[in-house]
């Protein structure tokens, strides 16, 4: 890739506004999320802004584009959560007795 890649970025919200996201967020995904974008509108390539946040330059370019098409709202991560527990609630207890009284 190039050491000079700039990404033209749509101002979907002012630094102003950034900036108070950033200090409101306690989520540390969405916090690295708009310090990379707060970067490109200062003028970084998408290596340097990705780079500031520990991040690969396509991780920072699928960032650039989420942002771009739908601002703050595609650029959220929207984890799914864990998957469901293999076993029920019966099931566990069971298994916790069985741990407990030092069988397999």
């Amino acid at each position: 890739m190039s050491g000079d890649r700039r990404k033209e970025i749509v101002t979907h919200l002012s630094e102003d506004d950034l900036d108070r996201l950033l200090a409101e967020t306690d989520n540390k995904k969405i916090s690295k999320r708009l310090t990379f974008i707060k970067n490109l509108y200062k003028g970084d390539t998408l290596e340097e802004a990705a780079d500031r946040v520990g991040k690969s330059a396509t991780t920072g370019s699928r960032w650039a584009r989420r942002w771009n098409e739908g601002g703050l709202g595609l650029l959220t991560p929207n984890f799914g959560g864990a998957p469901p527990p293999k076993l029920d609630e019966d099931e566990q207890d069971r298994l916790l007795e069985l741990l407990r009284d030092g069988q397999p």
